[in-house]
């Protein structure tokens, strides 16, 4: 049986994540973080090195609301262990064990994500470069993505090798701006994200959704799901804003692959080769599976 202790006491739950960036240093990005619900908010600041070291500097915590039952008030100060950790592979893991088994840890391990996520939107590369690279278009801004986060090579349908001659081959629009390359010093808030996750149990069926809006990204995506089956029945997405609009809407249709997919544990592990890998769109494989963590699944099988 899918559950959720989200919505022990109600048929409806919803969450936001509101982040952004600032630039105040030549050498290092400050990014923000705040997660809410309708009992818990908390904030993460954490002070980061780009790519590709991704290192945190300085972290804090603070949790804004929250009972001690539902948040414990130490851990907001113990975000400060954070410091010297590497946003890349592990890094959750880390999180989550410098914060325990507090009551609450898992807001402020879901603000950690988020800031992870931040980093790999904005980077330093010399003006020269992007100045070149405004000038080619799209392209340009695909090539310099290529050359800021090495680690977006082959992470997605449109940063696979091969995905370079689309650019020739059609028409693509690009949302990507100059600022993400080589912002200002001492600029605010150069990239704004903001998510809203929505539970919602109606007439014997569950509808999990999530928005993220951000200058590069428009996503609204959901999904309908049987609870006596236990089957995603239905499924959907808008995405009227990409990095590469052209390119980045020919993995969107996979989200139909879950149609027919029973949402237990097994789900969390096949979601990659549905959605996400190479073939797929890794913010689709994100929003969906930010939705799968607030439920509580049944075993496979």
């Amino acid at each position: 049986m899918i559950t959720s202790s989200y919505l022990a006491a109600a048929d409806r739950y919803e969450r936001t994540m509101h982040g952004w960036v600032d630039a105040p240093r030549p050498d290092a990005f400050t990014l923000n973080v705040r997660v809410a619900d309708p009992w818990v908010a908390v904030e993460l600041v954490a002070v980061t090195l780009p790519s590709p070291a991704y290192t945190i500097q300085g972290a804090q915590g603070r949790a804004l609301v929250g009972p001690p039952e539902r948040l414990d008030p130490a851990l907001g100060g113990a975000m400060r262990g954070l410091a010297g950790l590497a946003m890349t592979g592990g890094f959750t893991r880390k999180v989550a064990e410098i914060l325990g088994a507090r009551s609450g840890a898992q807001y402020f391990v879901d603000a950690a994500i988020e800031v992870a996520r931040l980093a790999r939107q904005v980077t330093r590369l010399p003006p020269e470069r992007v100045r070149q690279a405004v000038g080619e278009g799209a392209l340009g801004f695909w090539r310099m993505d290529l050359a800021g986060w090495a680690e977006f090579t082959d992470s997605c349908y449109t940063y696979r090798p091969e995905s370079e001659a689309l650019f020739r081959e059609r028409p693509v629009a690009t949302a990507m701006a100059p600022e993400f390359y080589a912002p200002s010093l001492g600029a605010a808030r150069i990239f704004n994200r903001m998510k809203v996750a929505r539970l919602e149990r109606r007439d014997g069926r569950l509808l999990l959704a999530h928005s993220m809006f951000d200058e590069a990204h428009s996503f609204q995506i959901w999904y309908w799901v049987d609870l006596a089956s236990g089957t995603v029945v239905d499924a959907g997405s808008l995405t009227p804003r990409l990095p590469y609009l052209g390119i980045c809407d020919d993995p969107q249709a996979r989200i139909g692959r879950l149609v027919g997919q029973r949402v237990d544990a097994g789900l969390r592990r096949a979601l990659g080769g549905l959605i996400g890998g190479r073939e797929g769109c890794a913010q689709l494989y994100d929003l969906t599976a930010d939705l799968l963590k607030l439920l509580t699944l049944p075993a496979s099988g």
